[in-house]
């Protein structure tokens, strides 16, 4: 029996739309994948990390909904149960961040303090 381990993030419907465009488009590179973490920075304290590029040894491996990711053991804690959300307005186009773990956050809506 296989076991399936939760995902610490979810995405949205647009969220995964965006994602699979992305990985759709003509020379992406299928070597890469997403990785989903944080890194210290930001006027917060800490920002989050969303992108393309080859696993490590440090990170674990997940999929939601078909859409494989990686993310470090260490940021799971940081940003377990977090939503990634895809804004496509005019105004506000872009990736978006609901993290449950973040005491504080800057206005900009890419960096937390925990």
């Amino acid at each position: 029996m296989e076991t399936t381990i939760q995902a610490p993030v979810s995405f949205t419907e647009g969220a995964l739309a965006e994602l699979k465009r992305l990985m759709s488009e003509p020379g992406f590179d299928t070597e890469n994948t997403l990785r989903v973490g944080v890194k210290g920075g930001g006027c917060s304290g800490m920002s989050y990390v969303l992108g393309f590029d080859k696993k490590t040894e440090k990170d674990n491996e997940y999929a939601f909904d078909g859409v494989p990711f990686v993310m470090e053991k260490a940021h799971e804690m940081y940003l377990f149960g977090m939503q990634i959300d895809w804004q496509g307005g005019l105004n506000s186009r872009g990736f978006t961040f609901k993290n449950p773990n973040a005491s504080t956050t800057c206005g900009c809506g890419t960096s937390f303090a925990v």
